[in-house]
């Protein structure tokens, strides 16, 4: 283990735990003292592993922040511990700079770009003067990395925000860190060109073995891009798993609404579409409920909400709503009748 690595240099009377995960929590907890204490994260345990991109996800304030900052060592636990490689993550108590030494932090607001400076010196200048021949050659290799090459002699302050990003991840990976941390990367990145820059991530994590955390509140940022999934709800980790197993078998509700926009229904509604169940709820995708136009119907088309390359219906039965993907070529209006039918549930028993 380098010694740069291990906390045993910030924190003496640490000791190694060995046979954990790449960053390991474990009954983490953190609370803001204001005038009434404000719990942040609650007790959580988490594992997160090498080479892979992990993503927190959640609704805004459920925690996700906060711990990516812990992981980091920003903060303070409260209780429990953050561990890295087996050791503990030293925080602002036991470093001058907060900010473990083998992970970079990218924030929200391009906190740490000079917007009045050039992008090459805003990379450069992260790389000592000591070697200026491996210094140029260094910095030209990241900018052609996250494909920004051709902006090295603009201002940050004149690139849109999609080009401030990549300038930042670039700034963050120029000293070749062993774990990026990214707080809601995309915000600012138009939605055209959100997928080119995820797939550039995904290629920089197979090519060197970077491992990512990054926080979402959007699924369809991280349904392609993560290895990963954690998802968060009211300071606490509900779930943590494969973005293919958390969307086809949560275990819990307000991951299949977080993920799939999937219909949650009480077992008296699951009973009007002839679903006997002794679950607390069920969810049904909206891609597994399936319609017949038909006039003499129990279903009534209530609304049509064009969602770009798709269009969701809204069917009523009494006091039961169902959305549903208005398939291609029906030609559906609102008032319209239709039979509903489901091709699968799944089952929640809390």
């Amino acid at each position: 283990m380098a010694q740069q690595s291990a906390s045993c240099q910030y924190i003496p009377n640490d000791q190694q735990r060995p046979g954990l995960s790449l960053i390991h929590g474990e009954q983490l907890s953190h609370v803001f003292d204001a005038k009434q204490q404000v719990t942040a994260i609650d007790k959580v345990d988490f594992n997160i592993q090498a080479a892979q991109i992990t993503a927190i996800i959640g609704e805004s304030g459920s925690g996700k922040s906060t711990l990516l900052k812990l992981i980091y060592g920003l903060l303070i636990p409260s209780h429990g511990e953050v561990r890295y490689k087996g050791w503990l993550v030293p925080t602002r108590k036991d470093k001058l700079i907060p900010g473990h030494d083998a992970m970079r932090l990218v924030s929200q607001g391009f906190d740490d770009l000079n917007l009045y400076a050039k992008v090459w010196d805003n990379i450069a200048s992260q790389l000592p003067n000591t070697n200026l021949a491996k210094k140029e050659d260094k910095t030209r290799e990241t900018l052609a990395k996250l494909k920004i090459d051709h902006l090295a002699q603009q201002r940050v302050a004149d690139l849109s925000g999609g080009e401030k990003q990549r300038v930042a991840i670039a700034r963050a990976l120029i000293n070749e860190p062993e774990v990026l941390l990214m707080d809601e990367p995309f915000n600012q990145v138009d939605a055209a060109f959100r997928d080119a820059l995820q797939q550039d991530i995904r290629h920089i994590v197979a090519e060197t073995g970077l491992t990512i955390l990054l926080v979402s509140h959007d699924p369809t940022e991280v349904l392609a891009m993560a290895d990963e999934l954690i998802v968060m709800k009211d300071a606490k980790i509900i779930e943590q798993g494969s973005p293919e197993n958390l969307y086809y078998s949560p275990s819990h509700s307000y991951t299949a609404q977080l993920l799939a926009k999937s219909n949650i229904l009480q077992p008296a509604q699951a009973a009007l579409l002839g679903i006997t169940t002794a679950a607390a709820a069920i969810g049904i995708h909206q891609e597994d409920v399936t319609y017949t136009i038909n006039p003499q119907g129990t279903f009534r088309v209530k609304d049509i909400r064009f969602r770009g390359f798709y269009k969701e219906l809204v069917l009523q039965k009494a006091d039961l709503v169902l959305h549903a993907i208005l398939q291609p070529g029906d030609v559906m209006e609102i008032g319209s009748m239709a039979d509903v039918a489901i091709r699968r549930h799944i089952e929640f028993p809390v």
